[in-house]
């Protein structure tokens, strides 16, 4: 997953954020209300981490603006401010999750993995062909032999996998795998593809490239007409 996290404290940002690094996720970190709208608003999430006191106003703000211009990226408040009423306002105001400080971290990545499955209709273990992906463990399997691939390629395949059938566009992948001073190129991102297609080969599971649409997973047996990846 690629992870807005929105923290002021330096300290328990570190915490988190390499405690999501560690587990496969790439962490984009903002300290303030202002880094927090200019990265929202630049570069696509698959979930949003939000603290709402923040030394230039309140998270709210970036959650209420992301949904008033229809951003639909799945929020989890993270926040000391935890009573009933403070609660609801963060819910009425679009976030999906609400978490008080303090926090196991354990609960926290369980938490994300619950509401990018919810919010993409997936289940933690998906299948297409004789290829099995397990989010929770980062793990694939061609049959019950374990496939091993490096993080972007397993990202690659994660992003394409999520669910099997729909049409990833070529710059939604390079945004998911990029870091904002090291964009990644289009002849790069199909070099991970190329490879990632020859490491799937015999597992019933092939990547199709789309002209001017982007990249699929097709599967044998698999019915179900593409969709394209829903703009946010």
């Amino acid at each position: 997953m690629r992870i807005l996290l929105v923290e002021d404290d330096a300290v328990l940002g570190h915490v988190v954020q390499s405690s999501l690094a560690d587990a496969g996720h790439r962490i984009d970190m903002a300290r303030s209300l202002a880094e927090a709208r200019h990265f929202w608003c630049v570069q696509p999430f698959d979930v949003v981490l939000l603290d709402l006191t923040l030394p230039d106003g309140s998270g709210l703000d970036a959650l209420r603006e992301a949904r008033l211009r229809g951003d639909r990226t799945p929020v989890l408040v993270l926040t000391a401010r935890n009573r009933a009423d403070e609660r609801v306002a963060g819910l009425d105001a679009g976030a999906d999750d609400y978490l008080g400080k303090p926090f196991e971290l354990t609960e926290v990545e369980a938490r994300l993995r619950a509401l990018v499955r919810r919010s993409h209709g997936v289940d933690d273990q998906v299948s297409a062909g004789r290829l099995r992906l397990d989010r929770r463990a980062r793990r694939c399997f061609i049959d019950a032999e374990a496939l091993i691939l490096p993080a972007r390629e397993f990202e690659v395949l994660c992003e394409l996998m999520t669910p099997p059938g729909r049409v990833v566009s070529k710059q939604v992948l390079s945004d998911k795998l990029s870091d904002f001073d090291d964009a990644l190129g289009a002849n790069a991102l199909e070099a991970f593809v190329s490879r990632l297609r020859r490491k799937l080969a015999g597992s019933g599971a092939s990547i199709r490239t789309l002209r001017g649409l982007g990249y699929m997973i097709d599967a044998d047996g698999f019915a179900t007409p593409p969709t394209s990846t829903p703009p946010r």
